[in-house]
């Protein structure tokens, strides 16, 4: 049973990602929302987490570390999740972020931009945001209305993906890689000081990501020990 979890932790991760965000999000559409409950918010953020968990787990199937040496399986994990996650297309994905990896904070690079915040996330989204997904959310938005309150709707299934975006974006691309010409590594990525709760709850661990440039080939849940290493090691 042991070498069993341990062959295959990087699929059982991910369905308890997929599992859990489904059956949180299925609760959380029949819920009686109370505006003045801070439950209500800290609910919001619990889904807002399992969004990027969802990203991230799309993120790792790219590496094809999810399901290692089972490439059909992986890429259908990874179909789903980032397709739960907005209609995010994965075959749309896949290229872009490996071409970030192979021209990181260049021209060539789809996930740069040498603007403020706010120009960067701009064209961050006009990378990878498209029309057939917003026709989508559109459609499922008034789909779901049919069924579900909508004020259930517009915040747990709406917002969350819009606070995960901001949080992928800001922790997995602005923070590691703005001011790249401070960067005194080939890598040209930063990394957050060593805070494993923090960084598992901020964004996966990714805000460890020189470890990820550095290491793409391991999963999101073994960055920390490549922080300890490193840190170590200094």
């Amino acid at each position: 049973m042991k070498q069993f979890f341990q062959k295959h932790t990087g699929i059982i991760i991910a369905l308890v990602i997929l599992l859990t965000w489904g059956a949180v999000l299925w609760s959380l559409l029949h819920w009686e929302v109370n505006f003045w409950s801070p439950l209500t918010y800290l609910a919001v953020l619990v889904m807002m987490h399992l969004y990027t968990g969802l990203f991230i787990t799309a993120h790792d199937a790219m590496h094809g570390v999810v399901a290692p040496g089972n490439k059909p399986l992986n890429t259908v994990i990874g179909t789903i999740c980032a397709g739960l996650f907005a209609y995010n297309y994965y075959g749309r994905l896949y290229p872009r972020h490996h071409l970030h990896h192979r021209h990181v904070a260049t021209d060539q690079d789809p996930d740069y931009h040498g603007g403020n915040f706010f120009l960067w996330f701009l064209s961050f989204a006009m990378q990878y945001v498209t029309v057939v997904q917003v026709l989508l959310m559109a459609g499922t938005y008034h789909l779901l209305q049919v069924w579900f309150p909508v004020e259930n709707v517009i915040l747990f299934w709406m917002v969350p993906a819009v606070l995960a975006t901001l949080q992928l974006f800001y922790f997995g691309t602005y923070l590691p890689h703005r001011g790249e010409h401070e960067h005194d590594n080939r890598h040209k990525s930063s990394t957050q000081s060593r805070n494993h709760l923090w960084a598992f709850f901020s964004c996966y661990f990714f805000g460890y990501h020189y470890e990820h440039h550095d290491k793409p080939y391991l999963p999101w849940w073994k960055l920390y020990q490549e922080k300890n290493r490193l840190v170590k090691g200094q």
